[in-house]
């Protein structure tokens, strides 16, 4: 959920990533940039990796997908759309709550719910696909209909093409740092979540239910269940097995 303070940097990113992408062996898969970690941290500011290996991927037109919380993303605004015009790219912003105060507390070091919608804007006026991330939503926290309806109207209102909610799951280190978020901050929801949470996962009526509500709340689009490769526009999205909203 956080923009971690102590992160690894791979300085040699573009050089190593040359050399898979000149290689007889690659097929231009969809590289996906930002699923694991933001590469559009603020530490990013600085090092500029992001815009060499997006001139890498304008020089052999491979397809991307990035996804991000920052609107650092518009500093390569026009890179990106450069790319957009040659293969398929896809631009995915993570929002789930439009409380600045709550956002902020979540996510410290991450843009602003409004200056991320702003991105989706922006990509709308390229050819690269727009697609909003409403994951992990919190519950007791960012899963109330009023909070969902606002996310949805906003990106509905920015044109995006599709939308990808999913509840949080608690496991691991993140389990262990998110009961001491809570317990510092919202202490009379530990209990609750433990509950909740007693294996890791959220129990799948609160999945149903959220799901349920997200499809009611934005009418013009439909549920779609991925369970093999599907092309949306052109976009080749890799296969998968998640819950997301095409728009009809």
């Amino acid at each position: 959920m956080l923009f971690f303070k102590k992160i690894y940097v791979k300085t040699n990113v573009a050089e190593a990533l040359e050399k898979q992408l000149a290689a007889r062996s690659w097929k231009k898969e969809v590289i996906n940039i930002g699923g694991v970690c933001d590469s559009y941290q603020p530490v990013e500011a600085n090092y500029r990796l992001m815009r060499e290996v997006l001139t890498l991927m304008i020089k052999y037109q491979n397809p991307v997908t990035i996804s991000t919380k920052s609107d650092l993303i518009l500093r390569d605004y026009d890179l990106i759309s450069e790319l957009a015009e040659l293969t398929p790219v896809n631009i995915a912003v993570t929002v789930t709550t439009v409380d600045e105060k709550l956002s902020a507390l979540l996510e410290p070091l991450a843009s602003s719910p409004k200056k991320r919608f702003s991105v989706l804007q922006a990509f709308k006026n390229t050819s690269a696909i727009t697609g909003i991330h409403m994951m992990p939503i919190l519950p007791f926290l960012t899963d109330n209909h009023q909070n969902l309806e606002q996310i949805i109207s906003l990106a509905t209102e920015c044109g995006v093409d599709y939308a990808l909610p999913g509840v949080l799951n608690l496991r691991g280190e993140t389990r262990k740092h998110f009961f001491g978020f809570l317990e510092l901050n919202f202490p009379e929801l530990a209990g609750p979540y433990r509950k909740l949470y007693a294996k890791g996962g959220a129990d799948i009526p609160i999945r149903l239910n959220f799901m349920e509500c997200s499809a009611l709340l934005w009418k013009d689009i439909i549920c779609l269940e991925i369970h093999e490769t599907h092309a949306v526009k052109t976009f080749p999205f890799e296969a998968a097995h998640v819950n997301g909203f095409l728009r009809k």
